[in-house]
């Protein structure tokens, strides 16, 4: 089960599955060389992710989204994240705030125009640096919860709508919330990643706007 998990988790966060696209079990199965028994399984876990939609008697899909669902998801993960940032300010320990620090620079370094330029890895280390935040916070329930609403960012590609000015903000949030944390002022940490989240989600608003729709739900 955890290889095909790890193939179609990996395949929907590439784009190989777009939202909207259907994954039937026989053709899964076949694709990996499984039984349809570990496809099963693999989509079970996928949607409790939220990456996923089962669907009876046809299989799978990558689920889509409207702006209101957008809306939804963005607004309970303000919540969430602002929240694991508190409790993070007074557990976090100093090597993991000079991580952060570190993946500030690795990040901006990786977001510089020009062919050098990689969003994906701006992507990835941008996951690095806020699951630093999480597991500081040290709740394994509101991590759990968390999960189910930050898989969107990462199938919708979210950097690469972003404009330059939407990457500066960004990167001067991550910048301040590092100081936050240094301070040990959860209050501060709280109110910084509140307005990092708000300005993702206008982002994804604005793109849901001008981009051709996305999938809906049926």
């Amino acid at each position: 089960m955890d290889r095909v998990y790890t193939r179609l988790r990996a395949d929907i966060l590439d784009g190989v599955h777009p939202p909207g696209a259907r994954i039937g079990e026989a053709e899964l199965a076949e694709a990996t060389g499984s039984s349809r028994t570990p496809v099963r399984e693999a989509l079970r876990k996928l949607e409790v992710e939220g990456l996923v939609e089962i669907l009876p008697h046809r299989g799978a899909r990558v689920p889509g989204w409207t702006p209101d669902d957008l809306e939804e998801i963005y607004d309970l993960r303000m919540l969430l994240e602002a929240a694991a940032a508190r409790r993070a300010a007074d557990r976090i320990e100093p090597k993991d705030i000079d991580r952060m620090a570190e993946l500030c620079d690795l990040i901006e370094e990786a977001a510089e125009p020009g062919d050098a330029q990689d969003l994906d890895q701006v992507a990835e280390l941008n996951a690095e640096f806020h699951g630093i935040v999480r597991a500081a916070a040290a709740s394994a329930r509101l991590v759990s919860m968390l999960n189910t609403v930050t898989q969107l960012p990462l199938v919708m590609r979210t950097f690469h709508r972003y404009s330059p000015d939407d990457l500066g903000r960004s990167f001067a949030h991550h910048r301040e919330l590092v100081t936050a944390l240094r301070a040990g002022d959860g209050t501060w940490a709280e109110s910084v990643t509140r307005a990092h989240v708000l300005a993702a989600k206008a982002v994804l608003l604005r793109a849901a706007r001008t981009e051709p729709a996305l999938p809906e739900h049926d």
